[in-house]
C-alpha cells in the first residue's frame, strides 16, 4: 500500500509514520546498492568513451571497472561516500514518502480525483521527489564528491569535506547540478510511482489488499528501469556539474572538463563526446535502478505493514 487509500481507513499513516518507513527503506536499500552507485558515478564522470572496443579511458566495462577499483583502492572503495549517501537515503526517503502520503490524501479529499489512480501518483510522486531533492541536494553533492575521488583522498572525512568546500567554493557549491536534478527528478519519480501503481495492480487481484512482498519487488524494479532509461541523461549532467571545482582529485582518472552551467554542459558533451556521451554508465545505472527502486518499494511496504501491525496490536 503506497499512497493514501480511502478503502483502508484503518491503515491511514501519519506523516511521522510514513517518514519512518521511508527512511528505513532508504537506509536498508542504500547498503545493498552502494557498489553499483560508485561504479555508475565513475562512468558518468569519465570524459573518454566507456567502451571495451576502444578502451580509451580508465574504465571501459562493468567487470573491468570492478576489478580496477578493487585492485587499486580495495573493497572499501565501493562504499566511498557511504556516510553522506546513507544520510541522503534516510533524509530523501523520509521527505519523499511523507510528502507523497500527504499529497495523495490531500488530492483525494480536496479534489474529485481518486488517490489511487496512476495519474495522481505521477503528479504527487514528482512533487514529493522535488521536495526531497531540495532538502537533500547538499548530501547528494557530498556523496558524489566522495565516490568520485581516488587515492590519495582529497577529503579525509565528511566534516573536512564540508569545511573545505564551503571555504574554497562557497555555500552554493552544495547545490551544484540542482537545475538538471529537478528537471529530471519530477518525471523520473513520477514515472516510478506511476508504473509501480499500474504494475502492482496487474500483478495483484483486484479483490485483495496489497501486502508487499514479491509483487512490490518486481513492480518496483520494472518501474525503476523504465523511469531511469527515459531520464538518464539528466542524471549524468547533474553528476558532471556536481564535481565542478573538484578537478584536482579527478586528474588520475583521465581527461577533466569544467562546465559553466547546464546549457554549456549539454552543448559540450554533445559536441565532444557525441550522443553516446549522454548514456555513459547506463548499464550499472539500470541495474542499480532495478535493485534500488524494487527494494525501496519492497522495504517501504514491509515497514508500513510492520507499523500497522504494531498499531493494531
Amino acid at each position: 500500500m503506497v499512497g493514501y487509500d480511502p478503502d483502508s481507513p484503518g491503515v491511514v499513516l501519519s506523516p511521522e509514520e510514513a517518514a519512518l518507513a521511508g527512511s528505513a527503506a532508504g537506509m536498508v536499500t542504500r547498503a545493498f546498492i552502494s557498489p553499483l552507485d560508485v561504479i555508475k558515478i565513475r562512468f558518468q564522470l569519465q570524459i573518454e568513451q566507456v567502451s571495451w572496443r576502444s578502451r580509451q579511458g580508465k574504465y571501459w566495462g562493468l567487470r573491468q571497472a570492478t576489478r580496477c577499483i578493487m585492485t587499486e583502492e580495495g573493497l572499501p572503495a565501493f562504499w566511498k561516500g557511504h556516510i553522506p549517501a546513507q544520510l541522503l537515503s534516510v533524509c530523501y526517503g523520509a521527505v519523499q514518502f511523507a510528502s507523497f502520503e500527504a499529497l495523495t490524501e490531500l488530492v483525494h479529499k480536496k479534489t474529485s480525483y481518486k488517490s489511487q489512480t496512476p495519474g495522481v501518483h505521477f503528479i504527487c510522486g514528482g512533487l514529493a521527489a522535488c521536495s526531497a531533492t531540495v532538502a537533500c541536494q547538499p548530501l547528494d553533492t557530498l556523496r558524489t564528491r566522495f565516490a568520485a575521488q581516488g587515492e590519495p583522498k582529497m577529503y579525509r572525512n565528511l566534516r573536512h569535506a564540508v569545511a573545505t568546500m564551503f571555504r574554497t567554493e562557497g555555500p552554493f557549491t552544495f547545490y551544484r547540478g540542482l537545475t538538471p536534478t529537478l528537471v529530471a527528478v519530477f518525471p523520473y519519480a513520477g514515472m516510478q510511482f506511476f508504473f509501480y501503481n499500474i504494475l502492482k495492480k496487474l500483478l495483484e487481484p483486484q479483490d485483495t489488499k496489497s501486502k508487499g512482498g514479491l509483487h512490490s519487488l518486481i513492480s518496483g524494479s520494472c518501474a525503476g528501469v523504465i523511469s531511469k532509461t527515459i531520464t538518464y541523461p539528466f542524471d549524468l549532467i547533474k553528476k558532471r556539474l556536481q564535481v565542478g571545482g573538484f578537478e584536482e582529485a579527478r586528474m588520475k582518472f583521465g581527461q577533466v572538463q569544467t562546465y559553466h552551467g547546464f546549457v554549456d554542459c549539454v552543448v559540450r558533451i554533445g559536441r565532444e563526446e557525441g550522443p553516446r556521451g549522454f548514456i555513459k554508465g547506463l548499464s550499472p545505472s539500470l541495474l542499480k535502478a532495478a535493485l534500488s527502486t524494487g527494494f525501496t518499494f519492497f522495504w517501504y511496504e514491509f515497514f508500513i505493514n510492520a507499523i500497522v501491525s504494531l498499531k493494531s496490536s
